[in-house]
């Protein structure tokens, strides 16, 4: 009796020990789609009211959190029954990403004053008392959700790929982990990043010259942030989406591959940077005129 407990002790300490590895392992791979989640996230939900800025932050979360309820189930579905499906749902995905950047781009600079208009209505809308503010925020909610779903997809199929030949209850406790970890700590960061206003101008009115020093600072970096976030949460999409589609096809993912080992470290990673950057613009913009065209022909019909 006592020996076949210490011998189940020590399964569940092993079981308990290879999810630690695993999940570990996990997160360092996901650690760049994190960086790329964070940065189009603090974007997606900049420039609404100060009061609601944690409201708009909570919603994203909880449409989060509903992502990562139908993802984790259905990877572990795809993996046991239908493996060969990951990669082209990925494909998917990452075509979806290069076409927002590139809609976001195209909307930016060939609809200028479209663009101006959107911007006034949504300052108007942010300034004004009158407006239903929950209203006009349900669409940059929904965008946000949109985009987190498909960040999570590729969180959640790295984290498949890493957990692939485990135990079904190693796989599942793996897969849960990452999800609650990557929703909380993008999710918190956001929050504290689109709060970082009011920690200036708190800062700002307190007693002490290096309190308000540091305020001031933290008041006049703010908007630079979210400015760089912007850039940042767009060339993620590139970037991100790119890299889905290159390692999407296996002979040019493992020629860039090979071509960044033997490039070195910091000439390699930047390499394939632009590979998948430059992948994913040419990818957005195909799919962009696909969308365009046939627009056209479903008006003209």
């Amino acid at each position: 009796m006592a020996t076949s407990l210490l011998l189940l002790l020590d399964d569940i300490a092993t079981v308990l020990d290879d999810v630690s590895i695993l999940t570990k392992v996990a997160a360092k791979k996901t650690a760049g789609v994190l960086g790329d989640d964070l940065a189009l996230n603090a974007q997606q939900v900049s420039g609404v009211k100060a009061e609601r800025e944690l409201p708009v932050v909570w919603a994203v979360c909880k449409g989060s959190f509903v992502n990562k309820a139908i993802l984790v189930p259905a990877a572990l579905a795809i993996g046991t029954w239908l493996p060969w499906l990951v990669t082209p749902l990925l494909m998917i995905g990452g075509a979806f990403l290069c076409f927002e950047g590139c809609e976001k781009l195209a909307h930016k600079f060939l609809h200028k004053e479209e663009h101006a208009a959107d911007t006034a209505r949504h300052e108007h809308a942010v300034a004004d008392e009158a407006v239903d503010v929950v209203a006009a925020e349900k669409s940059k909610i929904k965008g946000a959700v949109r985009t987190d779903f498909i960040l999570s997809a590729e969180i959640i199929a790295i984290t498949l790929g890493t957990v692939q030949g485990q135990p079904f209850t190693t796989q599942l406790t793996v897969l849960v982990g990452i999800a609650l970890l990557m929703t909380v700590g993008v999710y918190g960061l956001v929050a504290g990043i689109v709060k970082l206003d009011d920690a200036g101008l708190y800062l700002s009115r307190r007693e002490g010259a290096g309190a308000q020093a540091l305020g001031r600072g933290i008041l006049a970096m703010a908007p630079w942030l979210m400015k760089a976030l912007s850039i940042a949460g767009t060339a993620a999409m590139f970037l991100v989406g790119g890299g889905i589609l290159v390692h999407g096809v296996p002979v040019l993912g493992h020629a860039v591959e090979a071509w960044a080992v033997s490039a070195g470290s910091l000439v390699g990673s930047l390499g394939s940077m632009g590979v998948n950057a430059g992948v994913g613009i040419v990818a957005g913009a195909i799919v962009l005129a696909g969308v365009e065209l046939a627009k056209k022909l479903f008006k003209k019909s």
